[in-house]
């Protein structure tokens, strides 16, 4: 992806709708979700026209299934706490663009929203290795939306943030927690394994602790459910009903308004937990 023209890694056709990856190219798509109906249609085109495909642990098979029966797919998921195989997927994005290949990097969500996109097109802009990006649905806006919750809304937030949960681990914790407590709905991607430090944080930096809050698990995915309850309490209810990644953690006045339509919804019905 370029502004100069000379890096894009699609050829473009003079109507413009026939783009095609060129051979040594690789494009970094964002799968979405999870649900391949939420796959852009750009992003099915090129999945469909790719040699290789490198592809994560969250991407679901019904979006491996628009692939070429021979394209040559490789899983390179990276398990919770094992991030070391980053330069393995790296280097093997460059060799396989090197052989001549058109590769796709299938990423779930969007490549650019903490999937380490920036990472693997600066290591490709290193190697000189034409590439393009193409945005996927990332399920901070997604996962809200198929539980009923509008992330904004006038009556009650004017404002998003968006946190990794990863760095809420103690380990590399750059998040300004009192910043994030002052944000009308804040929502936090993979955070189920420290939805207790998560919660604990912003009630010391003064978020309110009848906040409401929400876990979605596997939105738009079979399996999917929904766990909501205070920020005081809604560790407790995430570790009782047992939710796993991939979730999606929202805290604020807006998931009230969950309790108004969740009967209604006429289309993905998820299961409600318990209480929630």
């Amino acid at each position: 992806m370029t502004t100069d023209g000379n890096t894009s890694g699609e050829e473009q056709t003079a109507s413009g709708r026939d783009r095609r990856i060129r051979p040594g190219t690789v494009v970094l798509v964002g799968a979405g979700p999870g649900d391949p109906d939420l796959v852009t249609l750009r992003a099915a085109r090129l999945i469909a026209q790719a040699d290789t495909i490198v592809y994560d642990r969250l991407i679901q098979a019904g979006v491996l299934d628009l692939a070429s029966p021979a394209a040559e797919k490789i899983y390179m998921g990276k398990e919770h706490g094992h991030h070391t195989r980053q330069n393995e997927i790296n280097t093997l994005l460059v060799e396989k663009a090197r052989q001549g290949k058109r590769v796709v990097r299938l990423k779930g969500g969007d490549p650019f929203l903490f999937g380490r996109g920036g990472e693997e097109i600066e290591c490709l802009a290193e190697h000189g290795i034409p590439f393009d990006v193409v945005p996927g649905v990332s399920s901070c806006l997604a996962a809200p939306l198929s539980a009923g919750i509008a992330v904004t809304h006038r009556d009650a937030s004017s404002a998003v943030t968006i946190v990794t949960g990863h760095s809420a681990d103690g380990h590399e914790d750059r998040v300004d927690w009192e910043a994030v407590a002052r944000i009308g709905t804040a929502v936090f991607l993979m955070g189920v394994h420290n939805i207790d430090t998560i919660a604990r944080k912003l009630l010391a930096a003064g978020r309110a602790p009848s906040t409401p809050a929400a876990m979605i698990q596997m939105a738009y995915c079979e399996g999917s459910r929904v766990v909501t309850a205070t920020l005081a309490n809604i560790a407790g209810e995430v570790r009782r009903a047992r939710i796993e990644p991939p979730a999606t953690l929202v805290v604020g006045e807006v998931v009230r308004l969950r309790e108004k339509l969740r009967q209604t919804m006429a289309l993905n019905p998820i299961k409600n937990e318990p209480g929630g």
